[in-house]
């Protein structure tokens, strides 16, 4: 399946590529190796990044509804791309820059909220992840209130809307170092992520330190999220359904279903993709695609007498 999204997502573009003649005509090898090749990985990395961090999100949490969202990693990227954009012109690289590091601070904020918390464990994370998401949304809407409406605001909306177009080899290459690094240390960290999954006493009595292994968890779950949203703007619900039609998939929440859901975050966001480029006479923001599909699924979901696992 993700072989057959891969090569659908190869042959699918504005410019049709006559493949007999790639190796010899210049424009073809041009369009494929400058653009759609770099965006065909961007996706399918994005997609299995989304996917692991969202599961191993739900895993932490113990809560199915579980997204980069609740620890403010979506809110503080946006804050940081739409500062770009209206400080410093949105610049490609900048823009990806800040709003990784927007990212990254709104979760190191949330944690060290939690920190001095009277409720400690998952309720103080969320609760703290509730006001910075607050505080961000505010300084979100205040940045949109001073940008110029005509060029500042379009580039902020359309950035949190999410789109591959302008992805290149030069920003895959960028990012693609720290989301394999986030990813390998949540592979390393398997165990102890089952183990914070069965809940917080049980993980202590089986040899935990739950406090600091879930903060380093949720760190390597926004490195990842962050590298890659930095990139592509804001993408909803992959990280939200993937893991859910994993499970259903295997019947499982071992670890493997949290490989699972990175493949499927692949094939799900490489579909959305390819739609987002091919159903209009422009293309359409990855987003809007993601949310058309992810709507209906946590619908069914809910029609499921209640059975998230």
């Amino acid at each position: 399946m993700t072989g057959a999204a891969f090569a659908a997502s190869l042959a699918v573009g504005r410019y049709p590529i006559d493949w007999m003649q790639l190796a010899t005509d210049g424009m073809d090898r041009k369009v494929f190796f400058t653009l759609r090749l770099p965006r065909t990985c961007m996706a399918m990395l994005a997609g299995f990044a989304l996917g692991v961090a969202g599961s191993v999100y739900q895993a932490v949490f113990q809560n199915p509804l579980a997204a980069p969202d609740i620890i403010g990693v979506s809110s503080g990227a946006s804050v940081g791309a739409a500062g770009a954009i209206l400080l410093f012109g949105g610049g490609v690289v900048l823009t990806a820059l800040m709003a990784f590091a927007g990212g990254m601070a709104a979760v190191l904020t949330v944690l060290a909220l939690a920190g001095f918390a009277r409720r400690q464990g998952i309720t103080g994370i969320v609760l703290a992840g509730i006001a910075v998401n607050a505080l961000t949304q505010a300084l979100l809407m205040l940045l949109k209130l001073t940008a110029d409406p005509e060029k500042q605001l379009a580039a902020i909306e359309f950035w949190t809307m999410g789109s591959f177009a302008d992805v290149t080899l030069t920003k895959l290459l960028g990012v693609l170092p720290l989301t394999m690094a986030g990813l390998a240390g949540l592979f390393v960290l398997h165990r102890q992520i089952l183990l914070l999954g069965l809940g917080e006493d049980e993980a202590r009595m089986l040899g935990v330190s739950v406090k600091s292994m879930r903060r380093a968890v949720l760190l390597l779950a926004t490195l990842v999220t962050g590298a890659v949203v930095s990139v592509t703007g804001l993408i909803s619900f992959i990280g939200l359904l993937a893991p859910h039609i994993a499970r259903l998939l295997m019947h499982s929440s071992r670890f493997s279903s949290t490989i699972l859901a990175g493949v499927t975050g692949s094939v799900l966001l490489l579909c959305a993709d390819i739609l987002a480029r091919s159903i209009g006479s422009s293309e359409i923001p990855v987003s809007i695609i993601t949310s058309l599909l992810g709507a209906p699924f946590l619908f069914w979901l809910m029609c499921r007498k209640g059975d998230w696992e």
